[in-house]
């Protein structure tokens, strides 16, 4: 019994203690969460695995696996969503990054897909200088870099490619 009460073991978790930055706060295995504004549900979101890093120098959030949220209209159906196998948010600055099979689908329909996408909740806009692919019902349009509102309804490509129907 006495043995299992080493110096050495104290010592490991003191160092633990120590490092408190480099380790999350919280874990979250398979999440969903609710968010609300005024006691109305707005968002839904989804992770596999969930870590917040709240003593880091900089706070953060990270989803190592994945994230799937889902904005809710006032009849608390899904009219816009967003995914990507990695997503981290930077607490202080308000900005998340998503990396990885990046799929948004906006309140139009329109569904727009990259492998980097930045959205900074501070300016409520959302960017990437990635290859960007949008389509549309009537039209597929394909470019580099991208920069719109946050709601991804009025948006300007950069470098924009790909076949424009005109209606003569």
């Amino acid at each position: 019994m006495l043995s299992a009460c080493s110096k050495k073991e104290v010592r490991h978790r003191a160092g633990a203690i120590a490092d408190r930055a480099a380790m999350p706060a919280l874990e979250g295995m398979d999440v969903t969460t609710l968010i609300s504004d005024s006691g109305v549900t707005r968002y839904r979101i989804k992770a596999k695995r969930w870590l917040v890093f709240d003593k880091a120098d900089t706070p953060y959030w990270e989803f190592p696996e994945g994230i799937y949220l889902e904005k809710f209209n006032t009849d608390l159906k899904a009219d816009a969503t967003v995914e990507a196998d990695y997503a981290y948010y930077n607490e202080p600055e308000q900005r998340w990054t998503l990396r990885g099979n990046v799929k948004a689908l906006n309140l139009e329909g329109e569904q727009f897909e990259t492998p980097l996408l930045f959205w900074d909740q501070k300016t409520e806009s959302v960017y990437s200088d990635s290859s960007i692919i949008i389509t549309r019902a009537t039209s597929i349009i394909k470019g580099v870099g991208f920069r719109s509102n946050q709601e991804m309804t009025q948006y300007t490509i950069l470098r924009p490619s790909g076949v424009f129907p005109i209606e003569e």
